[in-house]
């Protein structure tokens, strides 16, 4: 009898400003922990004392201050020790990890959003992330001017235009529904918290054989 490999416990929260994604995260990690799990939580750009101090480079200053190129470097840069310093080893223990944002972030601002050629970035991302895809990503969708009205605007990203935030959207919901087998569930984040958190547990009941 084949033996399917159990997904990784790297959960990967994704989608645009003003989501919820930050709340939801440690709604899950709460969760978990109650049913004993050793659970890690952390964020992208970040996660990792290098990774922070690349993180603020990329969040502070005007929205032009990078151009997509090099911020696309600066992100894998950050990815590249958050991996090594932060995300493998907690793996390696057996502890789960809960992470907002990752690798298809950058495909949504820096490819759709920006322009950036996608091959060069998925070229990136297999260099960088190799092995180490989530086994698990969850995609908040939430109309952009609800979101917007969300954030606090202290930011780049949330300073770009509606236009670049609708592009944004369209993004992540195509990348949720890719057919390329990473597995991936939408969520409906303009519902209630508590409701949002039920439905972000229920999918991480059903791909890793927990009870509800």
């Amino acid at each position: 009898m084949t033996r399917v490999a159990r997904p990784k416990r790297f959960i990967v929260f994704e989608g645009g400003e003003g989501a919820g994604k930050s709340t939801q995260v440690q709604r899950l990690a709460e969760a978990l922990r109650a049913r004993g799990a050793d659970v890690v939580t952390t964020r992208e750009p970040g996660g990792s004392p290098g990774a922070e101090a690349i993180r603020a480079l990329l969040v502070s200053g005007e929205a032009e201050r990078w151009s997509p190129e090099a911020e696309a470097l600066l992100i894998n840069a950050a990815r590249a020790d958050h991996l090594d310093r932060a995300i493998r080893p907690a793996l390696a223990k057996g502890q789960w990890v809960i992470c907002d944002r990752f690798a298809d972030s950058t495909m949504a601002y820096q490819g759709y959003g920006m322009g950036l050629d996608r091959a060069w970035l998925e070229l990136l991302r297999k260099r960088v992330v190799g092995e180490t895809e989530p086994g698990l990503t969850l995609v908040f969708d939430l109309p952009v001017a609800v979101g917007l009205g969300r954030a606090i605007a202290s930011q780049r990203y949330e300073k770009m235009g509606n236009t670049f935030h609708e592009t944004l959207r369209a993004a992540f919901q195509e990348i949720a529904r890719a057919k390329d087998g990473r597995k991936r569930v939408e969520i409906d984040a303009g519902k209630e918290a508590d409701a949002v958190a039920r439905e972000v547990f229920e999918a991480v009941a059903v791909t890793y054989g927990l009870k509800a």
